[in-house]
């Protein structure tokens, strides 16, 4: 599918949003059905960066720990561990500290590692050849993009934009 083709965004930044969660619903959607293939039906995306850092830890990690290592929020790190604790795939406990808990993977996800280990590598391999396809290596322009609004928040390019009198245009929402 193009991006002129039908259900696909049309360019601009106006649609920066939607063409961004268009594009990760489409690369999600594939390695999910890839699991599926694998016969871990149940298995998601977002479960993957959580399952590999606790694969490779020494032991139980925290969920501050996860979220540091998978370079994402703690409340997104916690919302994944949760969902993985309710498929089975995931145990807690107690850390030290009351409010801290502590995330070990379960008998049953250590089980699927040989399958998952050969999806992250397969995985991993297709990414570089999609990113080879294209003209700027999309793992660098994410990277780029996200120290671009560490400098400078998009709340704050808006708030800019809006008192020089040219603010959003329609469908800048994303």
């Amino acid at each position: 599918m193009t991006s002129d083709s039908p259900g696909s965004p049309g360019p601009g930044p106006e649609l920066l949003g939607t063409r961004l969660r268009h594009l990760l619903d489409r690369l999600e959607a594939g390695v999910e059905a890839t699991y599926t293939d694998l016969g871990l039906d149940g298995f998601r995306p977002r479960y993957a960066p959580v399952a590999r850092a606790l694969a490779a830890a020494p032991g139980p990690c925290s969920i501050r720990e996860l979220a540091r290592t998978t370079g994402v929020t703690h409340s997104a790190a916690s919302q994944t561990v949760a969902r993985m604790a309710r498929d089975g795939l995931v145990a807690l406990a107690p850390g030290d500290d009351v409010r801290q808990r502590m995330v070990r993977l379960t008998p049953e996800a250590e089980e699927l590692l040989p399958a998952l280990n050969v999806e992250w590598e397969a995985t991993s391999a297709a990414a570089a050849e999609f990113e080879a396809e294209l003209p700027y290596p999309l793992s660098r322009l994410i990277g780029e993009a996200l120290e671009a609004l560490d400098r400078r928040p998009m709340r704050q390019r808006i708030a800019d934009r809006a008192a020089l009198g040219t603010g959003p245009g329609p469908g800048t929402g994303g």
